[in-house]
Formats: C-alpha cells, sequence, structure tokens
C-alpha cells in the first residue's frame, strides 16, 4: 500500500481509515505502519483531517493492534510463532528478537520500536513469556506514544515525499531515527545560543 492508496481512502472513510490501518499494521498485515502514522500528519498539514482527532485515532490503532498481538501470545502461544517460522526471513527476525529479550530484558519492548519488523514480533513474544499486561501496557504504550508523535509530526513536515522517507525508515530504521535525533539536539542548541544572543 503506498502514499496515495492511503490518502485516497482517508479522502473515502476518514479517521477510521488512519485506525484501521495502523491497527492491521501493527498485527503484521504488510502495510508500513511508520507510512501509515506519516499519512496520518500529512493529511492534517494538508487540511484534510483534524489534527488532535486525527492523532488520537492514529494513536489509538497503535495501541489496539499492540494489545491485540500481547493477547494472541499470551492465550494462543506458540502456535503463532510456529507458523512464522515455517517462514526462514520471519526465523531469522525471531530469533533476533529473543536474543533482544535475554540481552534488554523488560526494555527491548522500547527498543523493537525502532526496528520495524522486531516491532510486530515482540508482542507475541513477551505474551508468550507471560509479562503482565500492566507492565507491559507501561512500557508498549508509552513507546508508542513517543513513536506515534515523532512519525506524527515528521509526516506533517514531509508531506507529499512521505513514501520515499518511510522506504528509508525501513532500510535503515535506528540509524535514521539517530540521526533525526541528533538534528533535532542541533537545532535546540541553535535555539538556546539565538535567546542568549539576540544580535546573532
Amino acid at each position: 500500500m503506498n502514499y496515495d492508496t492511503l490518502v485516497s481512502m482517508i479522502e473515502h472513510y476518514g479517521y477510521a481509515a488512519l485506525f484501521f490501518s495502523l491497527w492491521l499494521g501493527i498485527v503484521g498485515m504488510p502495510i508500513p505502519d511508520e507510512v501509515v502514522v506519516m499519512t496520518g500528519g500529512a493529511v492534517t498539514g494538508s487540511g484534510i483531517l483534524q489534527v488532535i482527532p486525527a492523532f488520537v485515532l492514529t494513536y489509538l490503532g497503535v495501541i489496539s493492534g499492540l494489545s491485540l498481538g500481547y493477547i494472541l501470545g499470551r492465550y494462543v502461544g506458540t502456535p503463532v510463532l510456529d507458523k512464522l517460522r515455517r517462514k526462514p526471513r520471519m526465523n531469522k527476525w525471531i530469533g533476533f528478537s529473543e536474543r533482544l529479550i535475554v540481552k534488554y530484558g523488560n526494555f527491548a519492548l522500547c527498543i523493537s520500536y525502532l526496528l520495524p519488523v522486531v516491532r510486530h514480533i515482540m508482542p507475541y513474544l513477551v505474551g508468550i513469556n507471560k509479562m503482565s499486561f500492566r507492565r507491559y501496557a507501561l512500557l508498549s504504550y508509552s513507546s508508542g506514544l513517543v513513536w506515534t508523535l515523532i512519525f506524527f509530526t515528521v509526516g506533517r513536515f514531509v508531506g507529499n515525499h512521505v513514501q520515499d522517507v518511510g522506504v528509508l525508515v525501513y532500510n535503515y530504521g535506528i540509524r535514521l531515527l539517530g540521526l533525526l535525533g541528533l538534528c533535532i539536539v542541533i537545532i535546540i542548541i541553535i535555539r538556546l545560543v539565538r535567546r542568549r544572543d539576540p544580535a546573532r
């Protein structure tokens, strides 16, 4: 699904298109969730949707998908993973996700947001491992809020270039996000310097 298709869906179905596209994306459907979130931001920039309702529905779509992934892992269990492991590429990502949990524990949930495929696998794994829903929601929903806010805001600025940015994010993930964070820090420093010395 590309940017133009998403915009067309949003024009026809409004806020519901954002919610269901994100819900399907988080549970593993072939819709890049970064592109959906950025598209949500882009359509508010162009005036198609209002900012606050669009952001709220986008975030609700994310956490609804996260909750479903966790519930499937906790109550359906290993059959979900066994089915995914039959695909060599997915088996590789599952192994990587498991190593993240071993190395970083609960905080692997937060890290998983930086990695497109891992982000979809992690809810199943922590559900299977019987993490309490309260702890899961605290870590995952808070990370999801930050993640949604970042990409929604980026979408408002990049507009029609959402698809191109989405490809970069998918291919470079954590490195691109780190670069974005560095740019934000530089901008903040420049603004602070200018406030202290208005003559500059």
